[in-house]
């Protein structure tokens, strides 16, 4: 089937016999077109299927109204939340976004990144892939005065915008809940330590068990390369074959954390009398496994939009050309049945 030509300003032009000059003017609402003119020339436009050249007009003002996203995996609950409160506040301002995942591959992040260059984006959300520790990638953005906004997880050194929670504190507290039901020796999944999110969990979980007098056991700390389901079932297999296994653990990600209840429960192990879990980030899966899993809050949605309406006031000037501000929000323990375990005690006696 052959393919329609593609209507243009000049097309309209000879229809309506005007110039092109009047025709772009009025497709834009400029002032200078009476009411009448520009209404005569848009109902014609939509009837003869004209569509504005979004790409052309980038490339004139080299701003493209849209907001890219560069993230290392779409299917995971935290990223589609943050894609969500991004997209809601770039909407709203007459904005796009370009999505494009890495698969927490480096070389993928990079093509990734040099692609959003090359279409113009006016600004880059990025939550960095677990292979990059080298970011020189991102520079094009910044000698071109692109704003980029890194979230959750960030590079170590980059001058930038950053959205982030307080991971240490995150860590701290889940560690210090699991002590609270009386864990003594708390394992730990760690994800890839170049990484913020993880170093920082991490140290938070040991600078709990040091304070509160209890020992630091290298076996019981595994870290996990992509924090996977896959991972933490054997990572849980592995601590429950220790002489000593634990009583505790306190996962980087829900994702591993609900892994561990599924294994363990599998070897006969009682959750949480025996084992107590927490995870990290509310997943939807986090409510729905039995016993319901223990987490850390992550406020997604709202990291999203704080992300997109930095892009919009960096855009429109609003702020200053400081582009170093980081934006810290706050998370809270959320207890369901996984870690309770001075409750499910309780109830045995009761039994």
């Amino acid at each position: 089937m052959k393919r329609k030509k593609e209507v243009t300003i000049y097309d309209l032009a000879k229809e309506l016999k005007y110039s092109p000059s009047t025709i772009s003017r009025a497709l834009n609402n400029h002032k200078s077109i009476s009411q009448k003119t520009t209404k005569e020339i848009q109902k014609i436009a939509g009837q003869l299927g004209y569509r504005p050249n979004s790409i052309a007009a980038s490339l004139r003002n080299n701003k493209s109204k849209t907001i890219g996203i560069l993230i290392a995996r779409i299917n995971r609950p935290f990223i589609a939340s943050l894609i969500s409160g991004v997209e809601e506040t770039a909407r709203k301002a007459g904005y796009n976004v370009i999505i494009s995942q890495s698969n927490d591959k480096y070389d993928n992040e990079i093509t990734n990144a040099k692609a959003l260059y090359d279409s113009r984006v006016s600004g880059l959300v990025v939550s960095l892939g677990m292979e990059t520790k080298d970011t020189k990638h991102f520079k094009q953005f910044v000698d071109q005065n692109i704003p980029i906004v890194f979230v959750d997880r960030v590079p170590a050194e980059f001058n930038s915008y950053r959205v982030i929670i307080d991971n240490y504190t995150a860590g701290y507290r889940a560690t210090q809940h699991l002590i609270d039901q009386g864990c003594k020796r708390i394992a730990h999944f760690a994800g890839a330590q170049h990484l913020n999110v993880y170093k920082l969990r991490k140290k938070g979980y040991l600078d709990a068990l040091r304070e509160n007098n209890l020992e630091v056991a290298e076996d019981l700390i595994i870290d996990l390369e992509t924090m996977s389901f896959e991972e933490g079932s054997e990572a849980t297999k592995t601590l429950l074959n220790l002489p000593q296994p634990p009583d505790g653990l306190f996962s980087s990600n829900d994702t591993a954390a609900v892994s561990a209840i599924l294994t363990a429960k599998a070897k006969g192990i009682k959750i949480p009398e025996e084992l107590a879990i927490i995870g990290f980030n509310d997943d939807p899966m986090a409510s729905v496994v039995e016993p319901a899993l223990s987490t850390v809050s992550h406020p997604a949605m709202k990291m999203g939009e704080i992300s997109a309406k930095r892009i919009l006031d960096h855009s429109s000037k609003k702020l200053a050309s400081d582009i170093s501000e980081i934006t810290m929000l706050d998370t809270e323990i959320i207890v369901r049945s996984s870690s309770n375990k001075i409750n499910a005690d309780q109830l045995l006696e009761i039994e």
